[in-house]
């Protein structure tokens, strides 16, 4: 009787310790989720728990790497557009010039112009809200505008030589966004291709642009990556794919749970044999230099400009319950020789970050021999060049980045308002005649200069929103604002691939480039063995 006493006593003591010390199965709940389960149940005042628990994530995530992410479900279908390569709207690009929106360009075959929309016409309502003013700014705008497949919006324009506001409805539609900026030719023999990000169109609009630089005379190449930070990895590869003759190993991955997995040349590329140089700076991340670095381990081509970011880790994107996704790193890319150029990120995130700053103030931008190199492993291209891994991808040809304009208070001005843009949109559409005599691009290059009365009349437009600028500095900004001038009146009077063309024939860097491609590969070295 006494033990079975002492037994009763014991298991109610158990069961009223346990009704204490939780209200939830340990077993089947984890610490984060007791913890968030506690605030919801007991906490004093009403939280947003979808808040909390994202934060959480985040800061769970911020322990692994600088590149494992999590996408909340608000952002994740604008986060995916970029990658997919097309968003769902009218298809304008505009500007806001003078707090007024103005159309600066109408994409080819979209709503907009199948509605009639000009490029020059000024939008003042969108759906009969007035859109016009101080208040507006470019995410309100693109907010209002963008929408479904399927939807509508209408807008008010007011166009030139035209007193009435006309009212246009447009069906939003599948737009696509075009990871080339341009193509064209910088001379009779060498072709140039702009490649802003590795979408899942990049390769398509890659393979149009050599054809048609193919069709112009094009032997010798140059490939600008310049502030590319990446995207699919296989849109990169297939890009190599053209480039380097077959079977080569372009990239391979390997990770704690995968294994390794090599990336080779398959098929026979459509410019294996000319003459190549891809340009690169400290913007150029991921995708980027897996191209470069694929070309500088085979000798393939010249790299030109400054060290890259240095991304080497592959990242997986998996779709979760609330319509969130978290995209985690599941394995380290290598180049064909074998080397990772991952920079170190054992430090806290925010040292990871702002490592080009550090790069940029201990002068590495401008001198090559201030470059310290993270990982003194040596690795060899095919013709025993001696490259390293570890902190990005080290340039065979150094460019410096130009700093002749840094301290100009005026000129910083004006490139922050954007005044430039907007002064030659609205100078175009007051003065097209003046174009007219240049029949093609190249003649335009060649003999159009902003005279001083154009740049007078910008001077006089920026006055009115910059106050106070020394004359010193307004003289000094001339050549740098007058070249952007004619950049953005070619692109206006003939095509974006225009405004490249004008700002690359002053472009040191695309100089060089040019320069290099007449020696051969062994010539150069990224570094001293």
């Amino acid at each position: 009787m006494a033990c079975i006493l002492a037994a009763g006593i014991q298991v109610g003591l158990m069961l009223n310790g346990a009704k204490k010390a939780t209200i939830f199965s340990k077993s089947n709940v984890n610490t984060l989720d007791q913890v968030l389960n506690y605030v919801r149940a007991k906490y004093v005042d009403t939280v947003n728990l979808n808040k909390l628990e994202d934060g959480a994530i985040e800061k769970i995530l911020e322990n692994l790497d600088p590149h494992s992410t999590f996408i909340p479900a608000k952002d994740l279908r604008e986060v995916n557009q970029e990658l997919e390569g097309n968003f769902e709207g009218i298809g304008i690009e505009f500007f806001i010039v003078a707090d007024t929106i103005m159309v600066v360009n109408v994409i080819s075959g979209g709503p907009a112009e199948s509605v009639g929309i000009l490029s020059g016409d000024r939008i003042i309502t969108i759906n009969d809200s007035l859109f016009s003013g101080n208040e507006i700014d470019d995410i309100d705008v693109v907010n209002n505008l963008r929408g479904p497949k399927g939807s509508k919006v209408t807008v008010g324009i007011h166009r030139k030589g035209i007193k009435s506001l006309r009212k246009f409805t447009i069906t939003r539609d599948r737009i696509p966004m075009y990871s080339i900026d341009a193509s064209y030719m910088v001379d009779p023999q060498t072709g140039f291709v702009k490649i802003n990000r590795f979408s899942e169109t990049t390769y398509d609009e890659f393979m149009a642009a050599l054809k048609k630089l193919k069709q112009q005379g094009m032997s010798r190449l140059i490939i600008d990556l310049r502030q590319n930070g990446g995207g699919f990895l296989n849109a990169a590869t297939d890009i190599v794919d053209e480039l380097i003759d077959q079977p080569k190993l372009m990239v391979y991955t390997k990770g704690r749970v995968y294994s390794r997995t090599d990336y080779k040349t398959r098929v026979l590329g459509e410019f294996e044999q000319g003459k190549l140089a891809v340009i690169i700076d400290e913007g150029s991340a991921s995708a980027s230099e897996i191209i470069s670095g694929a070309i500088q381990d085979w000798d393939r081509g010249i790299i030109v400009g400054r060290r890259s970011f240095g991304k080497g880790l592959v990242q997986e994107q998996y779709g979760l319950n609330d319509g969130s996704a978290l995209r985690l790193t599941v394995a380290k890319y290598y180049t064909p020789s074998g080397r990772c150029i991952q920079k170190p990120y054992n430090k806290d995130i925010t040292t990871y970050y702002n490592d080009l700053q550090d790069r940029y103030q201990k002068g590495e931008f401008t001198n090559k021999d201030s470059i310290l190199q993270s990982d003194t492993v040596k690795y060899y291209t095919s013709k025993g060049r001696l490259v390293y891994g570890g902190g990005g991808i080290m340039p065979d040809l150094f460019v410096p980045l130009d700093t002749v304009n840094n301290g100009n208070k005026y000129l910083n001005e004006v490139l922050n308002q954007g005044l430039i843009q907007q002064f030659t949109y609205g100078y175009y559409g007051d003065h097209q005649g003046m174009l007219k005599e240049y029949n093609t691009l190249n003649d335009f290059r060649r003999h159009f200069i902003v005279t001083e009365d154009i740049y007078n009349f910008f001077t006089a437009f920026a006055t009115k929103t910059i106050k106070g600028a020394h004359d010193n500095d307004i003289a000094a900004a001339r050549s740098y604002v007058s070249l952007r001038i004619k950049a953005f009146l070619g692109r206006e009077h003939f095509s974006a691939d225009a405004f490249f063309a004008v700002i690359n024939d002053e472009d040191d860097t695309v100089q060089k480039a040019l320069q290099a491609l007449n020696k051969d590969v062994t010539a150069f070295s990224p570094y001293s063995d």
